[in-house]
């Protein structure tokens, strides 16, 4: 018998700002998945739902109004898969996953993230640390309730120490740089969920502390390779802080040289220009260790995620003037003092 695909219901409601907006035009907007050509020919076939109703493509929507669909594992964008697990036991694994790939469902991402796949041969797991879909990297998972809020728990008071390597365009001046201020939405940017960071506190009132130590570890002058310490888990914290400090990270559209990237990629526009300057087809951002004492047994535990492929090409442009700084081959380790 056939294996019965994944499937789920997507329900979403319209926002304000979408009051008046054509729906092929909204749907095409928000799940970029697919060309408006594409959920133009959904909603004649009658797979999308307005308030439980069928419609037609023009329908002009309204602010609060309902739609649903169906979503199969077929109707998803395709991901990268070579994860490996590094660490298991009956209450965790520790794995190290590629760029590209999500972590967990969200938005137009259900059955191709890395949760539901690891789901076919462990079961249900809980994501305790998670990362965006373009980083890659160190993820934990717990195996079960119990498992999970210890573990939710040692992260909520910062018994988790991770340490993640950076590719930023431009010379990176400092040797060590110690980021520590607040982060806020930038008013300035076009894109909403875009964040600033400021050493001085602002007025906008959704401010919050944060702070990241910075270990310049290797150079080629239009490049910069950085180690990262967080001592806060705020959203976009390292991406948001090198952007503000004018070193955008590599392939990064949302935090790369300009909002316009961000908002071609949106709509599926982006120009052989655009990713000429964007160098990868994702944010050259690596969790690269993670520390912590176990809450089952009390031992000591590290773990490490060799750099990609395609970061490893960064690296290896960025250590030649400074190979003292990184001995070829080996991963850098962070040094506290």
């Amino acid at each position: 018998m056939a294996e019965e695909r994944e499937k789920r219901i997507i329900q979403t409601a319209v926002p304000p700002e979408s009051e008046g907006t054509r729906l092929d035009a909204y749907l095409s907007a928000r799940f970029t998945y697919r060309s408006r050509a594409e959920w133009q020919k959904t909603v004649r076939a009658g797979e999308i739902l307005l308030n439980g109703n069928r419609t037609r493509p023009s329908r002009l929507l309204h602010a609060g109004e309902e739609l649903s669909f169906e979503l199969s594992d077929d109707s998803e964008p395709e991901v990268r898969t070579d994860f490996a697990v590094l660490h298991e036991t009956p209450d965790f694994l520790v794995v190290s996953k590629p760029g590209n790939l999500p972590v967990h469902p969200a938005g137009c991402y259900f059955a191709n993230t890395l949760r539901m796949l690891l789901r076919k041969e462990y079961g249900e797991l809980f994501v305790v640390n998670r990362l965006d879909r373009e980083t890659s990297g160190l993820v934990l998972l717990a195996r079960n309730g119990t498992a999970a809020r210890k573990l939710s728990r040692l992260v909520e008071h910062r018994g988790v120490r991770k340490q993640y390597i950076v590719f930023v365009h431009g010379l990176f001046p400092h040797e060590s740089l110690s980021a520590d201020g607040f982060l806020s939405s930038d008013p300035r940017s076009e894109v909403r969920k875009k964040r600033r960071f400021s050493f001085e506190k602002t007025e906008a009132p959704d401010a919050e502390p944060c702070r990241t130590d910075f270990t310049r570890l290797a150079t080629d002058g239009s490049l910069s390779m950085l180690e990262c310490r967080l001592h806060t888990g705020r959203f976009h914290q390292i991406r948001a802080t090198l952007f503000s400090l004018g070193f955008p990270v590599v392939g990064d559209k949302l935090y790369g040289p300009d909002d316009t990237l961000y908002l071609r990629y949106t709509k599926k526009a982006l120009t052989g220009e655009d990713k000429r300057r964007l160098l990868l087809d994702r944010q050259a951002l690596h969790a690269w260790r993670m520390e912590f004492i176990s809450p089952f047994d009390r031992k000591e535990l590290s773990f490490e995620a060799p750099l990609p492929p395609e970061l490893l090409r960064l690296k290896e442009q960025c250590l030649a003037p400074d190979s003292e700084n990184v001995p070829t081959g080996i991963m850098p380790r962070f040094s506290e003092s």
